[in-house]
């Protein structure tokens, strides 16, 4: 069993500005404690947000939504290392790609990799829109047996979502 010093901090990520405040937060974090980063993203039902992968690949692509969301993370986690040079002195990094409800896939990673944490961005939504919406992130916050930090960005919200 790892001590819980070792154990990973997992970083679920929707390639948005709040999840890549996530990754900055536990990238310092996981530096700061020697641990290593697991970052995941969940390739959802497209009907749940229609258009997201689209337009990836092409207008005329029939690629797998998995090969799609694939090639986002690695253009993301690209990116992400060129804007924090930080990324490279991680002990150790993995990148992970399931298919699924995000909350369900999120608690089950990190149960499987058994993680001490899990570190994500949200939105910060209030009001109606929460209310009809709920929160990914507040899903996970009730579920999950581990400490969730959530890291909000600092950009405003935007009132439509």
């Amino acid at each position: 069993m790892k001590t819980h010093d070792d154990r990973p901090l997992l970083v679920p990520v929707d390639f948005s500005p709040h999840s890549e405040a996530a990754l900055v937060f536990a990238t310092h974090l996981a530096a700061t404690l020697g641990t290593p980063v697991v970052v995941l993203h969940v390739v959802h039902d497209p009907g749940e947000a229609p258009g997201f992968y689209a337009g990836k690949r092409g207008p005329d692509s029939l690629a797998r939504l998995e090969d799609i969301a694939g090639d986002m993370m690695n253009e993301f986690i690209a990116k992400f290392g060129e804007e924090h040079p930080e990324w490279s002195k991680l002990q150790s990094t993995q990148t992970v790609l399931k298919v699924g409800l995000p909350v369900t896939r999120i608690l089950e990673v990190a149960d499987l990799i058994d993680a001490g944490m899990i570190v994500m961005g949200s939105r910060g939504r209030t009001g109606l829109s929460h209310v009809l919406l709920g929160s990914k992130a507040e899903q996970v916050v009730r579920l999950s047996p581990v400490p969730v930090t959530i890291v909000k960005d600092d950009e405003p919200n935007d009132a439509s979502t």
